[in-house]
């Protein structure tokens, strides 16, 4: 399996902190949140990832380098000034992410969840991990009924931004922006989506109240 990591966003929310750094070399603990998420794909056995680039990507690329002192081989999809979204993003990224199912992870969470290990149905396009609806969120994203992720007017939880895809997710796509949550929910109503619940550490680090807040509780 390869692993995609999507950090080429903007981080408008936490400005005025990503204006000189990009969001995901924001540090919690001594480490930044991308460094950890290599390091937590790498113990899972995975030795290839594609990192996407926008906002500073140099410097992502100064701090990451090849990957080799991660013991990864780094790959980076530069999108330049022209931000893809989720979905153009990773479709822009399917040639170096393989044939077989990928990981794909939100640079922007803080977690300690282990690379979910997921055989996909042969109808399946994906596999989401939800987690507890947060807080400061009114509502969640979608509910797991039977194994199966469901859309819902009363959606129980939220999505973590862990998935595992199928590259044929992406056929019929066009290349350029446009987002990834509107696949899901089709895929879903189809019932072709899998999901699991994971109720441990996971945090949105989203904005500076909520990056403080994580800090704090370390």
């Amino acid at each position: 399996m390869r692993a995609m990591i999507l950090a080429a966003g903007r981080g408008e929310r936490l400005r005025p902190l990503t204006d000189a750094i990009p969001k995901s070399l924001v540090e919690v603990r001594g480490e930044t949140l991308l460094e950890r998420h290599l390091r937590n794909v790498q113990v899972a056995g995975i030795r290839t990832v594609i990192i996407n680039l926008g906002w500073l990507g140099d410097r992502i690329v100064e701090r990451v380098g090849s990957g080799e002192r991660y013991g990864l081989d780094v790959i980076y999809s530069d999108e330049g000034d022209n931000i893809l979204e989720t979905g153009g993003g990773i479709h822009k990224a399917l040639p170096h992410l393989g044939d077989e199912p990928f990981l794909v992870v939100n640079a922007d969470i803080y977690t300690d969840m282990p690379v979910p290990r997921v055989e996909l149905a042969a109808g399946d396009l994906g596999h989401l991990v939800l987690v507890p609806t947060p807080e400061y969120r009114d509502h969640g994203d979608f509910n797991i009924e039977g194994g199966l992720i469901r859309n819902g007017e009363r959606a129980q939880y939220t999505f973590s931004g862990v998935a595992v895809y199928r590259p044929e997710f992406f056929d019929g796509c066009e290349a350029g922006r446009f987002p990834l949550a509107p696949m899901l929910r089709e895929a879903a109503d189809q019932g072709r989506l899998s999901g699991t619940l994971y109720e441990g550490l996971w945090a949105d680090v989203g904005t500076p109240d909520r990056l403080a807040t994580l800090r704090d509780s370390h």
